[in-house]
């Protein structure tokens, strides 16, 4: 294997990348876990806030609220 200019041996580029994507995953994840702990902590969930119930949900037939246009 050939050495770079400190000595070391030089490592293919799969391997450099093969660190590099395993370094950005491990700080990814490290991440999400802590995003998940501040979810679980504030008590919100993952769809965050609140639902509003109060509106009707519109029907595809056309008859329903919610439906927009005059088709007599």
């Amino acid at each position: 294997m050939a050495e770079n200019d400190a000595g070391h041996p030089r490592k293919s580029a799969g391997q450099s990348r093969d660190q590099r994507l395993r370094a950005a995953l491990k700080a990814n994840m490290a991440r999400r876990k802590a995003q998940a702990r501040a979810r679980a902590e504030s008590g919100s969930a993952i769809g965050g806030g609140t639902t509003d119930d109060s509106a009707e949900p519109r029907r595809g037939d056309g008859t329903g609220t919610g439906h927009a246009g005059n088709h007599d």
